[in-house]
């Protein structure tokens, strides 16, 4: 199998459903709710924390296991392993639904595959090994959680509100393709991870040409002039 690799968008306004309750669940129903997904977990028996969740009705809980017909309406379906007939029930219901389905570990019965993430804010990496070895890609993703750390947030959110100046200080697309580049091949991101704020402004503000004073900085500075 060779997925093509997609990120999902638009799944607050999708039914997604996610069939099981326990600590593998738990990771999947937390990754849809970072997503704001139109959610459902079908399961008896939730780990505490699921419930929790589902007591501040950050999901819809149907206390019981799968039934068909659960899927009417669903666009994403993730199901933990259950026994073969439920399995095919689940797939075969899915397909029925035109739904992207994953009964997970067992592969002729998923349409999509779910890779481990990480996230930094805007960032968002998945990795797969397209079923051959999903415990391989959970130390890939815990090796990468260290080097892709909180300063990446820090460093895209400047970076996404430089978007609309920039466009307006440089109209052609060619002008703003060079400085964009001079901005992501600086030593600003090391800067930031250095905790070198008004440095890392700094040179965001000489090679960009563009004034905006990056939100972390001037609440640092607003702090500093109320000291």
């Amino acid at each position: 199998m060779k997925p093509y690799p997609i990120f999902l968008v638009g799944l607050e306004k999708k039914h997604c459903i996610v069939i099981g309750g326990t600590h593998e669940a738990e990771g999947k129903v937390k990754g849809l709710l970072e997503c704001n997904a139109k959610l459902t977990v079908i399961a008896q028996i939730l780990t505490p924390t699921l419930l929790d969740w589902a007591q501040e009705g950050r999901f819809r809980w149907i206390g019981r296991d799968y039934q068909p017909g659960d899927l009417a309406g669903a666009f994403f379906v993730l199901a933990e392993r259950a026994d073969p007939i439920t399995n095919c029930h689940i797939w075969a219901e899915g397909l029925h639904e035109n739904c992207l389905v994953n009964v997970m570990d067992v592969i002729p019965y998923c349409n999509f595959a779910a890779g481990s993430v990480i996230r930094q804010g805007p960032l968002t990496i998945a990795v797969s090994t397209s079923g051959a070895a999903p415990a391989f890609a959970v130390r890939m993703r815990q090796r990468m959680e260290k080097e892709f750390g909180p300063e990446y947030k820090t460093y895209l959110d400047w970076l996404q509100a430089m978007r609309n100046p920039m466009k307006q200080s440089f109209p052609t697309f060619a002008e703003r393709k060079k400085k964009w580049y001079e901005v992501v091949d600086s030593e600003i991101l090391e800067l930031i991870r250095e905790d070198r704020l008004e440095e890392a402004r700094d040179l965001l503000q000489t090679i960009s040409e563009v004034d905006v004073l990056p939100a972390d900085v001037q609440e640092k500075r607003n702090l500093e002039v109320v000291g």
